[in-house]
C-alpha cells in the first residue's frame, strides 16, 4: 500500500497547524478564565457569593409619642392588622402560570378569606405594567393575582392582602391559622392623633418618605415604602428625634429567598424619644372655641360673610413657651395617618381658604397699628418727642409726596381712623387712641411741630429689636420672615425710590411692612418681658422609651434691649455712625469666614455703633398698653375683667389678590384685618396673646374679644390647678 508523502501535501499541514492552534486558543482561554476566576478576581466573587446569600433585615423602631405639657396624648402608636400570605407556605404547589389550576386547598382558603375581608378571589389582567406598578393593599387585583405576583418575586415574604382590617377579623384569621397555612396577619403601627383639627396645624403628619429624598433617609437606616416619615407640624421638624434608629439583623438565605439562619449579631432599633410639648390643649381647645364662636357671630350679623381665616396664639412672655397655637381652617391630621388620600388632599389643595397653610407662622400680612409699639419706643430713646409733648391731631394732615431730593413733590393726604381727629395727644394718649396722625408726625416728621421725626432707618432699627424681619425659630415648618422695608429694598425689588409718604405709613404698620402673627406677638412680649426676647418654643422635654427625660427645657434669653446694644447709631443727617480702629479708621463687616462683606452695590459694610433702649422708655410703652384698655381703643372689650392686662389694637388695611379679585381695593375704602395682641397680669406678666382676623375690619371688635376670652381661660384653668394641687404644670 502506498501512503501520500505528507511532506510533499502542505496543504495538509496548514490545516492541522490550524486546527492545533485553534485548540490551543480555546484551552488558553479557558485556563486564563479559570485563573481570572479562582486568583485574579476571586475576592470580587466571594464577595458576590456572599451578597447573594446574605441579607441584611431592617427592623423599624417605634416612633416617639407627643404629649402636650400635662401628659395629654396628641400623637401615639397604634395597631393596625393587615392580612397577609406567604406563598411559599400555601398547601400544594401554586402552579407557574396565573392561567394554572389552582389546588384545591388554596382555593377554598382564597374563597374563604374572600368572604371574609371583601377581596375578589381573582381580579385584573396580568401584564408587564400590573406587576411593575403593583403596590399591596392599593390595588384593584384579585387574591389570586396578587399571590401570583408574590410567589413569582419574594414566595418566603409576607405580602399584604388588605390593610387595616377591623380587629375581630383579624382574631378570625388568628384563629385559622391552622386551617389555613401560608395565611396570617401583620400588625403594622400607625400613627394615631387623638385631638385630630385641634392641634394638627401643630402636629402634622406623616406621610411616605418622598422619591427626591429616598437616598438621605435610606442613609438613615429608613426603607422605602415601609417608613415613615413627618410631613407637617412637630412630626416634621422633630423627625429625627421621633423616629428613632431601625435596627438590623444578618441572615442567611437559599435562592428563593428563605431565611436559613442569623448569621451576625442582631442590632437591636432604638425607639425614638417621647417629647412633651409646651402646649396646653385644654388652652388650644379655648382659643379655637373663641375663634369659631366669634366667626359665626359677625359672619352671621353681616350682610356677607366677613372672614373664615384667623388665628390665635398665646405663650409665656417669661419663658417663650407656647401655651396655645390655633391656625382657622385646619384639616383633620387623622384622615392621613395610613395613607394620604388623594380625594381629600385634592380637597385642601383646591380650598381658597388654604386649610394645609399655617397662618400662624406663614402668613405675612401687614400689622397696622400693632407695629407703632417698634415707632413708640424709637420716639422717646431717639428724643424725638418727651412723654409730656402734645402734638394736634385735626384729623387729616397733608404732605408733599417726594420721590427725590428737588422733587416738587404732590399733595397727599393722610388721614386718622377717627375722621374729627382727637385733638392734642400725649405720648400716653397716643398710643392708647392709637392715634394715626400722632405717629405719622413723629415718625416722618411734621413742620416745625415735629422738626425731625424718627425716620425709616431708625424705625426700622426698633421693629428689628422687637424680632420683625426674620423667623424667630419656632420648630415649625414653613416660617415666614415677615418684611421690615428699608429705602435700597425698594429700590433692589420694585425699582423705585423710596417716597416721603413711604415712611409715614410704614410707622403705623402699613404700606410694605408684613409680619406673622408669631412675630406681633413676640414684639409685645418682648415689651411686657422688660426688653427681654425669649426664644419661643413648642419643645418641653424629651423623654425616652422608658419615660426617663433625657432633655429638658430650659428658657432661652436671645437679647435683652435694655442691655445688648441692638439698634443703629445715626447722626443728624441721617447717616450711621461706624466703629472706629485704633488708627481712626472704619472697621469693616466680615462674615463667619472672615471675609469683608459688601452690599447689594458692592460697596463695603463697616461696624456701625450700637445703642440700647432705656428701661423707663419700655415702662411708659407698657404703661400706654395699660391705658388701651382702660381708657383707650380696647375699653369696650376689657371692661369687666377680673385680671388687669395690656394690649395694643390694630386695624390693617390690606390689598392682596383675593382683595383684588372682588374689587375691594378702591383707594380710600381698602378692606382691613383685624389684630389684638395683649398680656396679663399687668404687673407680672404670665401669658401674652395675640388674635388675628382675616378681613375682620375692627381690632377691636374682633380681635379684642377674642384675647380675653383666651386669657380669662387661662386664669380659669390656672384656678383649676391650683385646686386640684397640679400647679407644677402651669407655666
Amino acid at each position: 500500500m502506498n501512503f501520500p508523502d505528507t511532506e510533499k501535501n502542505p496543504l495538509r499541514n496548514w490545516r492541522f497547524l490550524i486546527i492545533y492552534v485553534a485548540i490551543a486558543v480555546v484551552f488558553g482561554f479557558f485556563l486564563f478564565r479559570l485563573f481570572s476566576l479562582q486568583i485574579i478576581n476571586s475576592g470580587d466573587l466571594v464577595a458576590q457569593a456572599i451578597e447573594n446569600r446574605t441579607d441584611v433585615i431592617n427592623i423599624a423602631a417605634p416612633r416617639g409619642t407627643i404629649t402636650d405639657r400635662n401628659g395629654y396624648v396628641l400623637a401615639r402608636n397604634v395597631p393596625s392588622y393587615n392580612l397577609v400570605i406567604t406563598p411559599a407556605n400555601l398547601p400544594g404547589t401554586l402552579p407557574n402560570t396565573i392561567n394554572g389550576a389552582l389546588p384545591g386547598p388554596i382555593q377554598d382558603i382564597y374563597r374563604k378569606l374572600s368572604d371574609l375581608v371583601g377581596i375578589p378571589v381573582s381580579n385584573g389582567m396580568m401584564n408587564e405594567d400590573t406587576v411593575k406598578n403593583f403596590t399591596p393593599c392599593a390595588t384593584d387585583l384579585g387574591i389570586t393575582q396578587i399571590v401570583y405576583i408574590a410567589d413569582t418575586n419574594w414566595p418566603y415574604q409576607a405580602t399584604r392582602i388588605k390593610c387595616n382590617i377591623d380587629e375581630k377579623t383579624a382574631l378570625i384569621i388568628q384563629e385559622k391559622s391552622a386551617d389555613w397555612p401560608g395565611v396570617g396577619v401583620e400588625v403594622d403601627p400607625v400613627r394615631d392623633y387623638p385631638t385630630g383639627w385641634l392641634t394638627s396645624e401643630i402636629i402634622g403628619f406623616l406621610g411616605p418618605i418622598p422619591a427626591g429624598q429616598e437616598d438621605a433617609y435610606t442613609a438613615k437606616k429608613l426603607v422605602s415604602n415601609r417608613d415613615k416619615v413627618g410631613f407637617a407640624g412637630v412630626e416634621a421638624t422633630l423627625q429625627d428625634v421621633l423616629s428613632g434608629t431601625n435596627g438590623e439583623q444578618d441572615v442567611e438565605k437559599d435562592a428563593a429567598g428563605q431565611v436559613m439562619q442569623d448569621i451576625g449579631p442582631l442590632t437591636s432599633p432604638v425607639p425614638g424619644l417621647n417629647v412633651q410639648l409646651t402646649i396646653d390643649t385644654r388652652l388650644q381647645s379655648a382659643a379655637k372655641a373663641a375663634i369659631i364662636h366669634d366667626l359665626d357671630f359677625w359672619n352671621a350679623n353681616s350682610i356677607e360673610p366677613i372672614s373664615t381665616k384667623a388665628v390665635v396664639i398665646a405663650l409665656n412672655p417669661k419663658t417663650g413657651e407656647i401655651l396655645a397655637l390655633a391656625s382657622y381652617p385646619t384639616y383633620e391630621n387623622n384622615r392621613m395617618a395610613r395613607i394620604i388620600p388623594q380625594t381629600y388632599y385634592e380637597q385642601l389643595q383646591s380650598d381658597p381658604d388654604k386649610p394645609m397653610f399655617d397662618y400662624a407662622i406663614s402668613g405675612e400680612f401687614p400689622p397696622g397699628s400693632v407695629y407703632k409699639m417698634a415707632t413708640a419706643l424709637g420716639i422717646l430713646n431717639e428724643g424725638v418727642v418727651t412723654p409730656d409733648y402734645q402734638i394736634e391731631d385735626p384729623g387729616k394732615i397733608t404732605l408733599l409726596q417726594k420721590f427725590y431730593e428737588g422733587d416738587p413733590g404732590i399733595p397727599q393726604d393722610y388721614v386718622c381712623w377717627k375722621p374729627e381727629g382727637h385733638g392734642m395727644v400725649d405720648y400716653l394718649h397716643g398710643i392708647a387712641f392709637s392715634c394715626d396722625v400722632y405717629f405719622y408726625k413723629v415718625g416722618g416728621g411734621y413742620g416745625t411741630e415735629v422738626p425731625k421725626g424718627l425716620g425709616i432707618l431708625r424705625a426700622d432699627e426698633y421693629a428689628k429689636a422687637l424680632g420683625y424681619g426674620k423667623p424667630t425659630g419656632i420648630e415649625l415648618p414653613g416660617e415666614a420672615s415677615g418684611l421690615v422695608p428699608t429705602p435700597d429694598w425698594k429700590r433692589l425689588t420694585i425699582g423705585e425710590n423710596w417716597a416721603t409718604g413711604d415712611t409715614y405709613i410704614a410707622t403705623i404698620g402699613q404700606g410694605y411692612v408684613l409680619a406673622t402673627p408669631l412675630q406681633v406677638l413676640e414684639s409685645i412680649a418682648t415689651i411686657a418681658n422688660d426688653g427681654k426676647y425669649m426664644q419661643p418654643t413648642l419643645v418641653k422635654d424629651y423623654q425616652n422609651s422608658e419615660g426617663n427625660t433625657v432633655q429638658s427645657f430650659q428658657p432661652k434669653q436671645l437679647w435683652d434691649i435694655t442691655k445688648d446694644p441692638m439698634i443703629t447709631e445715626y447722626d443728624a443727617n441721617d447717616q450711621p455712625v461706624y466703629d472706629l480702629d485704633a488708627n481712626g479708621n472704619y472697621q469693616q463687616e466680615v462674615d463667619a469666614n472672615g471675609k469683608p462683606m459688601f452690599d447689594a452695590y458692592g460697596e463695603p459694610i463697616y461696624k456701625t455703633k450700637k445703642k440700647t433702649v432705656a428701661p423707663w422708655v419700655i415702662n411708659l410703652a407698657k404703661e400706654g398698653m395699660r391705658m388701651v384698655v382702660t381708657d383707650g381703643t380696647a375699653e369696650v372689650p376689657f371692661d369687666g375683667m377680673a385680671i388687669q392686662s395690656a394690649g395694643k389694637t390694630g386695624t390693617a388695611e390690606y390689598c392682596d389678590d383675593i382683595a383684588r379679585t372682588k374689587n375691594l381695593c378702591s383707594p380710600g375704602n381698602w378692606p382691613a384685618h383685624a389684630w389684638y395682641v395683649g398680656y396679663a397680669p399687668y404687673d407680672n406678666p404670665e401669658i401674652a396673646v395675640v388674635a388675628f382676623i382675616y378681613n375682620g375690619k375692627e381690632g377691636s371688635l374682633v380681635a379684642a374679644p377674642i384675647v380675653r376670652k383666651v386669657m380669662e381661660a387661662y386664669f380659669e384653668l390656672k384656678k383649676i390647678d391650683t385646686s386640684q394641687g397640679t400647679t407644677s404644670e402651669t407655666p
